[in-house]
């Protein structure tokens, strides 16, 4: 995944990239590992949602890299961290996990490289026009808030929170990355809007394939709560 990412050229103009960082931020709790969510304000992007912090990739992150390399970003989960919620992360400690490429006509068409990291000293500082409040949480414990209408999430957090639910610490969490595998997630919607559907589902291209075939799966139902994530792999 790495490498398509790179495959931009480095003189790309921004605009319309459509490239954006997203950093899981990691810590040890009582009860195992937390992570932190912010919660977005009821207007723009992700209007009320519970997001990582993060944002688009901006021309100064790209410095003369790729616009949707790997380095661009780098800077722009280390520079959005800092803005949204005052941590500064060590740039060579971020761990890549995933790049998430979303459906067609999605209202924010980013696509988005999701990092992980353990949290670095400091107090949690909120952009008052990004952030409404912020929250330590344990990643099955948020999956409950959204079983129950209690918290609004978005496939890819909803998905990422999913992988780190059974991990009792961070350092557990982190050798579990140790491989340097970063999933590749591209996104479709299925005709009546009720799930998202990922590539290596076999109905994934709805012309290959009638509906309701037999084969892998891999997506995210959302006709009602709770969710119910299907993967085969």
């Amino acid at each position: 995944m790495l490498n398509r990412m790179a495959d931009n050229a480095p003189n790309q103009s921004i605009e319309g990239a459509g490239w954006a960082s997203t950093v899981v931020l990691l810590r040890d709790g009582e009860r195992g590992v937390e992570v932190l969510l912010a919660e977005r304000p009821g207007r723009g992007s992700f209007a009320g949602a519970w997001v990582f912090p993060g944002g688009a990739v901006e021309r100064a992150d790209v410095a003369g890299d790729a616009i949707g390399g790997i380095e661009a970003a780098r800077r722009a989960a280390v520079r959005e961290t800092r803005e949204e919620v005052g941590l500064e992360v060590d740039i060579d400690e971020l761990v890549p996990i995933a790049v998430w490429t979303p459906p067609q006509g999605a209202p924010k068409p980013l696509t988005t490289t999701f990092f992980a990291v353990r949290v670095p000293d400091g107090e949690l500082v909120l952009a008052p026009d990004e952030v409404v409040s912020a929250e330590w949480v344990r990643p099955g414990d948020a999956l409950d808030r959204h079983a129950e209408g209690a918290m609004l999430l978005w496939p890819p957090t909803w998905v990422t929170l999913h992988g780190f639910a059974h991990a009792a610490s961070v350092d557990e969490a982190l050798a579990d990355l140790s491989d340097g595998d970063v999933r590749d997630y591209r996104a479709r919607r299925d005709e009546a809007r009720r799930m998202v559907i990922w590539q290596e589902d076999a109905e994934y291209d709805p012309g290959a394939e009638p509906a309701g075939v037999a084969g892998p799966r891999h997506r995210l139902v959302m006709d009602s709560l709770p969710w119910v994530y299907l993967n085969s792999f």
